[in-house]
């Protein structure tokens, strides 16, 4: 049984990727009534190997609406007129998906705003509150 191998350590079986043509819009003139050269990727997320449960639910994040209830992922593409390059690009971007699941987010640190800021923050407050007092009228 072959495997493709989608990111270093993580791989999906061939018999798990379900491909189905299409008619394609786009460039091909007559020839874009005849073949079908749309290539849609149909897979299930747990297929993948090799995937940690947290890069697996951000994958499910980055998925968005590509995937089904079921937690079938569905990629498209109808990017060329050959069949052949549409599953290969389907493929890659399928890969590069899961790349970018496994990058764990940087845990942002809360910082203090600085000194400066503060006293421009304040200065610029006090200029609107002198612009706008400047114009009520003296009810004196």
């Amino acid at each position: 049984m072959s495997e493709i191998r989608l990111a270093p350590g993580v791989t999906v079986a061939n018999a798990a990727l379900t491909f189905s043509t299409a008619r394609s819009s786009g460039p091909g003139g007559q020839n874009v009534n005849k073949t079908e050269s749309k290539v849609e990727l149909r897979l299930r997320i747990t297929a993948i190997v090799g995937l940690s449960w947290r890069a697996q639910d951000r994958l499910v994040m980055l998925a968005g609406s590509r995937l089904t209830a079921d937690g079938d992922l569905i990629m498209t593409c109808d990017e060329t007129r050959s069949q052949r390059t549409n599953r290969e690009m389907v493929i890659e971007r399928l890969s590069e998906l899961v790349r970018d699941a496994q990058a764990v987010p940087k845990p942002r640190k809360r910082t203090k705003p600085g000194r400066g800021s503060i006293e421009r923050r304040l200065r610029d407050k006090a200029a609107v509150s002198d612009k706008k007092r400047e114009r009520r009228p003296d009810d004196h």
